[in-house]
């Protein structure tokens, strides 16, 4: 994706050669996006970014219209301010304490703003209260444990060779989830055994659609396992969003909240996801199918030079991250713009010549969960046990926060 912020007569670019309606909200998701890319940000800590940023202009836009529940309510509220420069002001205090690298980027985009906003006391109260709310969810997140030691230890014995690379962000297992009691507040239940059938059924699964010399996946199933990559597993979310919601027309507080609960809900994927993965320690399909005939499964065959098609992450299989990522999302954009047909395109976040289009959330989602099996990293039970848990999960956040106020 081209990442200079465009501003073309009242729009803006969030989906590649996708044009939608501008809005505070949409164009700050644009400018993070592109200050995260520049200094390489992605998984956890990208997620993380968004939810604080996003919350923030959600709770900046309220303090002011009062139209649904704040997150930190802990700011007064100001009426007399203006909306807009409260939530442009709130992002630009998060990713400048995030990512202080990238003022110039950051200033350009709240510079454009200032634009849009005529000068006045409401300009002024605006900006004012926005970095006071963003101040308060900064320092709210701060004892988060995101940014605890990594001292994850691989589970071996004395003598015994395991990969050298560590897991990825193994501190977020632990971590404090937005708006729930704790990481393991929907925990699943183990993984299928072994010698059971299911596991067996998933494991020949993925053998026979995921390998690297598959002759059962299509090429296009091919070409999408290679577009669904980490940075668009959750960047196409956000665009698919946009697009909807410029389509509907969806007012400053409706789109704050919309953003606001989209972000919470996926960051809440990267640690809900890590406790349950951390705790069952499950592997992953490279390991299991070399290893066939270790698991005491006669409907498991061995194939000793097996290779998935995609490279295999750094972390352990059940559940999967794609399939929480798939309810959560689809739940809470499903919740707003409901379950109809919906026409949009996603564009990868690395190659805009790379593009996807769908007809519905639902359709997006399933092809979401479908390329992990096609690409070799998954079993079909993780992604369904994955897609159980996100829409636990967007159910909860959608009953208990961002609620509307009248």
């Amino acid at each position: 994706m081209n990442t200079l912020r465009t501003a073309i007569a009242g729009l803006t670019l969030l989906a590649g050669t996708t044009l939608v309606r501008a809005d505070v909200i949409t164009d700050w998701t644009q400018t993070a996006i592109d200050v995260m890319k520049a200094v390489n940000v992605a998984g956890n800590p990208w997620t993380r970014s968004m939810a604080m940023m996003h919350v923030s202009m959600s709770d900046s836009v309220n303090a002011v219209e009062n139209r649904y529940a704040r997150f930190t309510p802990d700011i007064a509220a100001d009426p007399n301010a203006s909306a807009e420069a409260a939530a442009a002001a709130a992002a630009r205090e998060i990713l400048m304490r995030q990512y202080p690298g990238q003022k110039a980027r950051i200033d350009t985009a709240f510079t454009a703003m200032l634009e849009r906003v005529p000068d006045s006391p409401a300009r002024a109260a605006g900006i004012a209260l926005g970095e006071k709310v963003a101040a308060s969810v900064f320092a709210d997140r701060q004892n988060d444990d995101t940014n605890v030691p990594d001292t994850y230890r691989p589970l071996t014995r004395p003598g015994v060779w395991v990969p050298t690379t560590p897991p990825l962000f193994s501190q977020y297992a632990t971590a404090r989830p937005w708006g729930m009691k704790a990481a393991n507040q929907f925990r699943p239940g183990p993984p299928p055994k072994l010698s059971s059938t299911l596991y067996a059924r998933d494991y020949n699964e993925t053998k026979e659609f995921g390998g690297l010399k598959s002759v059962k996946r299509t090429d296009a199933q091919s070409d999408a396992v290679r577009f669904w990559a980490q940075g668009n597993l959750f960047a196409a979310w956000y665009q698919a969003a946009a697009q909807i919601s410029a389509r509907r027309g969806l007012g400053l507080a409706e789109n704050a909240r919309l953003f606001g609960l989209l972000s919470m809900g996926i960051a809440n994927c990267y640690i809900l996801d890590w406790d349950a993965k951390f705790h069952y320690q499950f592997w992953r399909p490279l390991t299991a199918i070399r290893n066939g005939d270790q698991d005491g499964n006669d409907a498991t065959e061995r194939d000793a030079g097996w290779l998935p098609l995609n490279a295999t992450p750094m972390h352990p299989e059940y559940p999967s991250q794609a399939g929480i990522n798939a309810g959560t999302a689809r739940n809470i954009l499903e919740s707003v713009f409901g379950t109809g047909p919906e026409s949009f395109a996603v564009t990868d976040v690395a190659d805009a010549r790379l593009q996807r289009r769908f007809d519905s959330l639902a359709q997006m989602a399933e092809e979401h969960k479908e390329v992990r099996i096609w690409g070799g990293i998954h079993f079909r039970n993780s992604l369904d046990v994955g897609e159980a848990m996100g829409r636990k999960l967007a159910d909860h956040l959608l009953a208990n926060y961002l609620k509307p106020t009248r």
